[in-house]
Formats: C-alpha cells, sequence, structure tokens
C-alpha cells in the first residue's frame, strides 16, 4: 500500500512538471466547478478560484509554485485583454454622456478607502506608515473579475457604463496614490533627510512618468492597429494583427517597468475613438475569452494559501482592512453617486462592485518588500512588511471568494432597476 501511494506521488510529481499537464488540468477542474457554483447562483469565477486552490500546493500540489509561475504568460494576455476591453468602453460619446460622474465617484472612493482602511489599522495598533501603505493598496480593485461577470450576464446600460469607467479609472487612480503614499512613508520611516525629500519627489515624478509612458505607449499600438486592420476584412487577419498587438505591447511595457494594464486601456481607448467600425475587432476576441479567463481565475486560485488563517495577528488585521476596505468603497461610491447626483441603482448597488481584489494589490505589496528602502530598515519594520505580504493575501483570499457573488448580485439589481 505504502509503495503504491509513493508511486501516485511520483506520478503526481511527473506530470505536474509539464505545463500543458498544468494548463489542461487547471482548465477541466475549473470547468467542473465554475459550472457547479453557476448551479448554485455564484458566479463561475468562483468556482475557477476554488479549483486553483484545490489544484495548488495548499492541497494537491498537482500545480505546484514553480509551473504557476511558468503559466504567467497566461495571466498577462488575460490581463492584456481584459484591459483593452475596458479601454473600449472609453468612447467619447459615452464618456460625454456621463460627463464628470465617472471620475467624481472614481476620486471619492479612491479617498475614503485610503483613510478608512489607515484609520482603522492605526486604530489597531498598526504603526503609521505601514498603514498607510495598506491603506494606499487597498485602493485598487479586480478589473478582471468585473468585465468576466459583465460579460457572463451579456449586460449593457448606463449603469455597465460607468462601472466599467470607474473600474478602469480606479487603478489609474490606485497607481498614483500609492506612488505619492510610498513617498511619504519613505521619509515617516526615516531613509535620509534632504536626500530623502529629493528621492521622494523624484519617486513622485517616476509614478506620473509611469502613467504618462504607458498612456503614449498604448495609444501608439492602438493607432498602429486601427492602420493594419482599417483594410482588412478577414476576422481571421484582424485577430492576429490585434493579438500580436497586445503581445508586443504587454511585453515591451512590463519589460520598460511600465502599466500593462494602463497601456492596454489606452490601446482600447483609441482604437474604438479612431472608428466605430472597430468595434468588430473586440468581436472578433471574445471566443478566445472563455478559456483564457477560466486558466487565469485558476491560476490565482493556486496562488491563495488558506494556511495565512493560522496567524491571530493575521488574521485580526486582515479582517480590520477587509471591513475598512469594504467600507471606504461603498460609502465611497455612495457619496461620489450623491455629489454627482447619479441615478439612485449607482447610488446603491456600484460600490458593491468594486470588492473584488487580486494581481494588482498583490503586485503593490510584493513592490514594497523587493524595494531598496525597505532593505534598508531594521528587523522589526521587516517583520511588519512580511506581515503586510500576509494581510494582503488575506484580503485576496476573501474578496476573490466573496467579491464576485456580491458584485454579480448588484450587477443584477441594477439592471432590474434600470429596466
Amino acid at each position: 500500500m505504502e509503495s503504491l501511494f509513493t508511486e501516485i506521488i511520483h506520478l503526481r510529481d511527473y506530470l505536474s512538471s509539464h505545463g500543458l499537464f498544468a494548463a489542461g488540468i487547471l482548465l477541466i477542474l475549473g470547468y467542473f466547478l465554475g459550472n457547479l457554483a453557476h448551479r448554485v447562483k455564484l458566479p463561475e469565477i468562483t468556482g475557477y478560484i476554488v479549483a486553483g486552490i484545490i489544484l495548488g500546493d495548499a492541497v494537491s500540489g498537482l500545480v505546484h509554485h514553480e509551473m504557476s509561475a511558468a503559466l504567467q504568460v497566461v495571466t498577462d494576455v488575460a490581463l492584456g485583454l481584459i484591459a483593452l476591453t475596458i479601454g473600449g468602453e472609453f468612447y467619447a460619446a459615452k464618456l460625454k454622456r456621463m460627463g464628470s460622474e465617472v471620475m467624481i465617484i472614481t476620486a471619492a472612493q479612491i479617498l475614503l478607502t485610503f483613510v478608512a482602511v489607515s484609520v482603522g489599522l492605526v486604530l489597531f495598533r498598526m504603526p503609521l506608515p505601514f498603514a498607510m501603505l495598506l491603506g494606499a493598496i487597498a485602493t485598487a480593485t479586480a478589473p478582471a473579475a468585473t468585465v468576466a461577470i459583465v460579460q457572463s450576464l451579456r449586460a449593457r446600460g448606463p449603469f455597465v457604463d460607468r462601472l466599467y469607467g470607474i473600474v478602469a479609472l480606479d487603478d489609474a487612480g490606485a497607481v498614483i496614490i500609492f506612488g505619492v503614499v510610498f513617498a511619504v512613508v519613505s521619509n515617516l520611516l526615516g531613509t535620509g533627510g534632504t536626500e530623502g525629500t529629493a528621492g521622494s519627489f523624484g519617486m513622485i515624478i517616476g509614478a506620473f512618468k509611469e502613467i504618462l509612458l504607458s498612456i503614449a505607449m498604448g495609444a501608439a499600438a492602438g493607432w498602429i492597429i486601427h492602420k493594419l486592420c482599417a483594410r482588412r476584412r478577414h476576422s481571421g487577419e484582424q485577430m492576429i494583427v490585434t493579438l500580436g498587438w497586445i503581445f508586443l505591447l504587454t511585453a515591451i511595457s512590463t519589460a520598460l517597468h511600465l502599466s500593462p494594464l494602463l497601456a492596454n486601456m489606452a490601446a482600447g481607448a483609441v482604437l474604438i475613438n479612431l472608428s466605430p467600425r472597430n468595434h468588430r475587432l473586440f468581436n472578433n476576441l471574445e471566443p478566445l475569452t472563455p478559456p483564457i479567463y477560466a486558466l487565469f481565475f485558476t491560476i490565482a486560485g493556486t496562488e491563495l494559501n488558506p494556511a495565512v488563517f493560522a496567524s491571530r495577528e493575521i488574521l485580526l488585521l486582515g479582517a480590520v482592512f477587509i471591513a475598512a476596505r469594504a467600507l471606504g468603497k461603498v460609502a465611497g461610491v455612495w457619496s461620489g453617486a450623491v455629489l454627482a447626483k447619479s441615478n439612485p441603482n449607482v447610488r446603491k448597488y456600484l460600490g458593491f462592485c468594486m470588492l473584488p481584489q487580486a494581481g494588482v494589490a498583490i503586485g503593490l505589496v510584493l513592490m514594497i518588500q523587493a524595494s531598496p528602502i525597505i532593505a534598508q530598515l531594521g528587523t522589526q519594520e521587516k517583520d511588519i512588511i512580511f506581515m503586510m505580504v500576509n494581510i494582503i493575501l488575506l484580503s485576496v483570499f476573501v474578496n476573490e471568494l466573496t467579491g464576485p457573488p456580491i458584485s454579480r448580485a448588484a450587477i443584477v439589481k441594477a439592471l432590474d432597476t434600470e429596466g
């Protein structure tokens, strides 16, 4: 019996070293659990994430950490397609109809989320600089979840237009506020007097430079795609050109330490505004999205480790972070919608669509961990940074499982009241 168990372990380790096996098992289990989730009135995304947890190191180890890292290209492609889709919602005529409403709501929910999380953590005795960093990270959402839910519902209308607009602007705002807060915190942590001030100012400038360069590069790619596809009527040719440039744009922006998310959003916005006929380019990509999204969310699930629930301190501060973030998002959208005189369904429901949280938040906290400024700190501060990483992982774990069902229910309610 023991030798049989050993052989099974060897077979598992052999198969899990093959990328195609990992991709295949992620898709198959994701499909079955996605269907199961759908039957019990949950978004398919929730089933995909649970499938990833089961297949990851936390449970079976069939898709180990190194293999999920090797499948990073799937994550990059998925984020590129998601960002392009969101950018395609920035149609000038549509934005003109919405006016300043989207800007006001986005700014209000980012500000209130930052304040709510920072104050909440300070009240539970987390040092102010680290609480501010977590407050900045809390402002980021998960556009992938929003796009997948809206597409699965085939939802359209003013509510969805505003939701897409706010989700698109939210991550840009999160990058800006994180850059500014990280610069301020580097001074609060005492990493250098005048040099620190100059470095902080440079970091703020750097954050804005990153955003502008990402947008400029994406805009150029959007113009090139438009020109190349303008005279090509065959959908296959259009798909090849569009995908090729999405891949190039994502890879180049990553290599230059720019934002692939913002770059692809800009490409989508330029495409849709150069010609309404470019809707066909987005439609051509739709058949590709189900398997790519399924892989994206199952891979994300493999990165989540329920072991973070073992620490009482992380559980407490994680619960504060999650609750304060939810309060900030919901109250922020409501107050912004009141200021902007939005429709009642936007005030009531849109805030609940901002709860999912994923890759951007993890990326920002890992950026802190790898920063040379943090390397200069003492052991106690580095322990707090490690705790911050686990708080974000806990938040992502909870929000990626509970956020999509809440978002889906809110979208359905809003659409019912809309028409």
